[in-house]
């Protein structure tokens, strides 16, 4: 019988001869590419093995975007398993690119069957023969040292030699200079790689930083004896900036700053029927003085707008913009584009709805209808903002515009403007937030809002740091303006103080929308969002005169700021760790960073201890692991409280006391005895 043809197209194996599996990091199988920002200690891996009983290794080969190539061991996470991973710091901005190398582990093979068979009195002297043969065979391999080689040599001809105690003739091979020496350089044979592996890195904004919100229009706003406003101005908003910087904050981000619109302008408390002088949602954007390339008349001009971009900048803090695309009724493009919105059978344009929330004054756009204009202008755009210097741009509701649209448009932003930072404030499923996330978006608002209790934040917290963190960098906004929380309507100043530790430790990017810090918790009846909302009517707050009357928590904000540009620890999304506690009111977590990705050089651990009842005072044991503190098992060691300054000494089991009122959270520093600190 006549065999079957050969393939015309060879056979190549999804496997070399030390197979690696689980590649990671990796999203959706390297269908999106993994993410990192400057600074940032990424964990990197793969299921590592071989057949039969022969040890394997494997090493990580990270390649930054200048060429310069590092080697990393990995280490087997536990005895049972395949898994080998390892954690290595990104430290310039660009295409990055990784691969794992495994390889049958020469010396680790032999190192076992000798120890085991010798003690046994079993096959000693072919165990000493294969030694000296291996010995002799990485004496001769050109890329190690030469101190390196001649002691190879003279541990091969001792291992050959007869004569001897064989615990003497083993002594020199199982010395700590050899084990040292084949840590950095293994005695590798099979050698296989992984494929190549892209890894973007993006500046450290784009995942670390302290954001703050509030509307031009309100900071100077004016109200006269008639009950009318005159609106803030660019101008009169350049003298929050120097606060807003004293709180540690990074980013100044503001709401749509365009000309807004006229027809069905939402007037106080989103009713329908607006007086004369109410000043609309900006995100109805457009009017008779322009759209999304306009700033608002009462704002200034434009020129006042590249004043106050400088005084931000003068000030240490980056400017973040609205885009939002959508459009008023007045918005130009309706008379130009009719094209670009959806038209109902009575000849009406649909406005834009969130059952059972309607937005009379907004047009979404239909992006069905010459996908090409709508790219070509929303890219157009975002040019003449990135050109008068603006580099963030938190986005509206992207989940309701088509995920390629976003793909398309990041690409083409990044890729002449790699410094571009985009938030996507998607507060949707989890598919469309995560697919947000995967084709670029930089940052993500995320269900930390609505997570209040102990299980809740707990698998909040695993999740963004274990599961998602490859390619989603969620910002734990503690509010918006759309949302006022039960928790925060019903919890006071408490409340208040445990959402921003739980925000500013929780994530190296955490957002306060203004007003938080003044303790604003009165709901309009039936929502879930201030009464007097600011998003249709100008708030003129006196944050002096709140902080001399103690009602502001802007010094424990501050604090906050401060203790994360402190600890480097806070600045990493994947190192939270979730510990115990026998209160399910007591959320306990920690932050650690080893000694060689720090500043100094020396590790920083955090350990965050949380009252989440923001009603009562609180008495518990907190149960720690030791070994995702950086400590060995059973060890004692300081705890220095940041807000307070108070030390004591904690083990692995502990007792709290968490008052909600006077001192709802610990933020512990965590030091070991050589660091001194308590003792």
């Amino acid at each position: 019988m006549a065999s079957a043809a050969p393939s015309a197209e060879a056979f190549r194996p999804a496997v070399g001869r030390i197979p690696i599996l689980n590649v990671f990091p990796s999203v959706d199988g390297g269908r999106f590419t993994a993410k990192g920002y400057v600074g940032e200690v990424i964990p990197f891996g793969a299921t590592v093995f071989r057949e039969g009983h022969d040890a394997v290794g494997a090493h990580l080969e990270l390649e930054a975007p200048d060429g310069t190539v590092i080697d990393r061991p990995l280490t087997r996470t536990h005895s049972w398993d395949d898994e080998w991973r390892g954690l290595a710091q990104v430290t310039s901005p660009g295409a990055w690119r990784f691969r794992i190398r495994g390889y049958s582990d020469d010396y680790a093979t032999w190192e076992h069957n000798a120890s085991v068979k010798i003690a046994a009195g079993i096959d000693v002297e072919l165990m000493f023969a294969i030694g000296a043969q291996l010995f002799h065979r990485l004496s001769t391999e050109g890329h190690r040292p030469a101190e390196e080689r001649t002691m190879f040599a003279e541990i091969s001809a001792q291992l050959g030699e007869t004569a001897g105690p064989p615990a003497e003739r083993l002594g020199a091979a199982f010395g700590t200079r050899v084990t040292d020496a084949l840590r950095a350089r293994p005695a590798e044979s099979l050698v296989t790689h992984s494929d190549w592996q892209p890894l973007n890195v993006e500046r450290t904004l784009a995942g670390a930083g302290a954001w703050y919100e509030f509307f031009p229009r309100s900071i100077g706003a004016e109200q006269a004896a008639d009950g009318s406003w005159t609106s803030g101005t660019f101008r009169s908003a350049e003298a929050r900036l120097p606060e807003v910087a004293a709180m540690g904050f990074d980013v100044l981000y503001l709401p749509p700053i365009h000309p807004i619109g006229e027809a069905f302008r939402k007037g106080r408390n989103n009713t329908l029927d607006p007086q004369p002088g109410d000043p609309g949602s900006p995100w109805a954007i457009g009017g008779a003085a322009g759209g999304h390339d306009t700033v608002h008349p009462d704002l200034g001009t434009q020129s006042d707008f590249e004043h106050f971009a400088a005084e931000v900048a003068a000030n240490g803090l980056e400017l973040a913009l609205d885009f939002a695309l959508q459009a008023s009724p007045d918005h130009p493009w309706v008379a130009e584009h009719p094209e670009w919105f959806t038209t109902l059978p009575d000849g009406t344009i649909a406005y834009a709805e969130n059952p059972p929330k309607k937005y009379q004054d907004i047009y979404p756009i239909n992006f069905d209808n010459d996908p090409e204009g709508i790219r070509a202008e929303a890219l157009r755009i975002l040019e003449h903002w990135i050109a008068l210097g603006v580099k963030i741009f938190r986005v509206d509701n992207p989940h309701t515009k088509p995920l390629d649209f976003w793909e398309w448009i990041i690409h083409e932003v990044n890729t002449t403007h790699p410094e571009v930072v985009f938030l996507a404030e998607a507060f949707t499923r989890p598919a469309p937030m995560q697919g947000l996330a995967k084709v670029g978006f930089q940052q993500s608002y995320s269900y930390f809002t609505w997570r209040n209790t102990r299980t809740e934040i707990e698998e909040f917290f695993t999740s963004i740091s274990q599961e998602t963190a490859d390619f989603m960098r969620p910002n734990l906004f503690v509010n918006t303006p759309d949302i006022l929380t039960e928790y925060l309507q019903f919890g006071g100043r408490p409340a208040y103080l445990i959402r921003a530790v739980l925000a500013a430790t929780g994530a190296p990017l955490w957002g306060v929308y203004s007003g938080y810090e003044l303790i604003e918790n009165v709901a309009r009846p039936g929502a879930e969002e201030n009464l007097d909302n600011e998003k249709y009517e100008y708030k003129a707050r006196d944050y002096a005169a709140a902080e001399a009357s103690g009602l502001s928590i802007a010094q424990q904000i501050t604090r906050l700021n401060a203790i994360r540009r402190e600890h480097p620890a806070l600045g990493q999304l994947r190192n939270l760790r979730v510990h115990g506690s026998d209160d399910d009111a007591i959320v306990v977590y920690s932050k650690h960073i080893d000694a060689e990705f720090t500043p100094d050089g020396v590790a920083d651990t955090i350990l965050v201890v949380v009252n989440l009842d923001p009603h009562s005072v609180r008495e518990t044991t907190v149960h720690l692991d030791l070994a995702e503190l950086g400590l060995p098992a059973g060890s004692t060691f300081g705890v220095t409280d940041l807000f307070t300054g108070d030390s004591w000494e904690w083990s692995e089991h502990d007792y709290v006391r968490l008052d909600a009122f006077s001192r709802p959270a610990h933020i512990f520093h965590v030091t070991r005895p050589s660091e001194g600190g308590a003792s």
